[in-house]
């Protein structure tokens, strides 16, 4: 972050001010995730955004070692009250909020006073793992698809918001108007949404968007969630994106969807692999297939992720893949034929809304480059795993995958010994946070964290 660079940055935000302002904007947000997934947020008013997007926000790094339940563990690289980092708004993100009148937002990327980036920023790592594939000469297109549960309760207690019948039409009737407004308002904000629908749990729904680069897919992510967040509170709602809302029912997934490219080609499809994938496309899905169990640490990072991640849920409770799978971790999905060249991907069925999308993305990434270089899917499940005898499943608490985490070479390599610490011990935290609670208790103490 040298001089030249906070110029550029400086006039870039002038220009964007006007126009921000002709909106009727007044103030930005600009958020970043933690550890724990939470979106935080500091704002400026729009006359204070050219000197933010020069030098930055002051934001403490003590938010790395924060828990679901706002205490602060210590690790060895964060958690205490030293040391200060600065939030620079990507103002190539900034997006108009219209369910927040008078707000905008742009995502932040975090350095140190120095003006390095900082190692536990997320959307860094990201960026990094991005590069690093395209200094291979390959490209990835990623999206999350988001679900959540809207309720009419009072206070915490969740009361479905719609009475139809799981992907029912009644559904879609009975919140037509609060459906449309989360369309429209992602459209302001330039977010492609590509579906929308009732899904199976009681008062859930899930929007599907189109596929970017993995740091714009996982700020799409955060930019639809809060949308989704604000238009329910407009509708007299509230919205849960957690991974278990209630402790006998459905719980909201946040599954990814990842493609690999190489000048312009889908590589997997067009290949002569299983299923028509390339052999670098077979080992990108088979790199993050073989360390799905550490991968869970970061994709599906709750306690309350392992009440969701259950055998005959279609949550991808086992560590295998097939074609158009939905019990399989990964589903193989090609896509109909005449689309296929553009349309085959791996979606990772394990991951939830818990997760911090930028470091959910940076270690898929990590985990699909080194399977490159020559790993192969074992075959493939054509069943219900639970039935197929031999398939391993994957770690059925978050101690578990913690422990795979803090093994891993090839993540601990791509993401650093500050990251994997960190991580571990904010999940360690959260695991003796609610280490004697009941399913029901973690289901409703976690319900409006995410």
């Amino acid at each position: 972050m040298d001089q030249p660079e906070r110029t550029r940055r400086g006039e870039l935000a002038q220009k964007a001010a006007g126009g921000l302002a002709a909106s009727g904007v007044t103030a930005v947000a600009v958020t970043w995730v933690d550890t724990s997934g939470l979106t935080r947020v500091k704002a400026v008013p729009l006359a204070r955004l050219e000197h933010a997007a020069a030098w930055g926000i002051g934001a403490s790094p003590v938010f790395d070692a924060f828990l679901v339940d706002d205490s602060i563990v210590t690790g060895r690289f964060t958690g205490g009250p030293v040391g200060d980092l600065r939030l620079y708004p990507d103002l190539h993100r900034l997006a108009v909020l219209t369910p927040l009148p008078g707000w905008a937002w742009a995502p932040a990327d975090r350095y140190d006073q120095q003006g390095d980036p900082h190692p536990l920023d997320g959307r860094h790592l990201a960026r990094r793992e991005t590069e690093r594939l395209a200094a291979e000469g390959f490209t990835v297109k990623a999206a999350f698809e988001v679900e959540w549960a809207a309720s009419v309760g009072a206070g915490d207690e969740f009361v479905p918001a719609c009475a139809g019948p799981a992907y029912g039409m009644t559904r879609l009737t009975e919140r037509a108007g609060y459906l449309r407004d989360i369309v429209e308002a992602l459209a302001v904000a330039g977010a492609v949404v590509e579906q929308i629908h009732p899904e199976y749990a009681a008062g859930q729904y899930e929007v599907s968007v189109a596929a970017e680069d993995p740091v714009g897919a996982a700020d799409t992510a955060v930019l639809v969630r809060e949308t989704i967040r604000a238009v329910s509170l407009d509708h007299g709602l509230r919205a849960s994106f957690s991974p278990k809302v209630l402790a006998g029912g459905v719980g909201n997934g946040g599954h990814v969807h990842l493609s690999l490219w190489r000048d312009g080609a889908d590589l997997m499809a067009g290949g002569d692999r299983r299923y028509g994938m390339t052999a670098e496309g077979e080992g990108f899905a088979a790199g993050i297939l073989s360390r799905l169990p550490a991968l869970l640490a970061v994709g599906a990072p709750s306690v309350a992720s392992y009440l969701r991640l259950v055998p005959s849920h279609w949550a991808g409770a086992y560590a295998c893949w097939g074609l158009e799978n939905r019990e399989a971790a990964l589903r193989f999905v090609t896509g109909s034929i005449g689309e296929r060249a553009r349309a085959a991907n791996v979606e990772v069925k394990c991951f939830d809304a818990a997760a911090n999308p930028y470091l959910a993305l940076a270690a898929l990434l990590a985990a699909g480059r080194a399977g490159i270089a020559g790993e192969t899917l074992p075959d493939p499940v054509e069943a219900d795993p639970v039935t197929v005898e031999g398939v391993t499943p994957l770690p059925s608490s978050l101690g578990a995958a913690v422990a795979a985490f803090e093994a891993d070479p090839v993540l601990k390599d791509a993401l650093g010994e500050p990251l994997i610490d960190t991580v571990a011990a904010v999940r360690r935290g959260e695991i003796a946070l609610f280490a004697d609670a009941s399913p029901e208790e973690v289901a409703a103490r976690l319900r409006w964290k995410h």
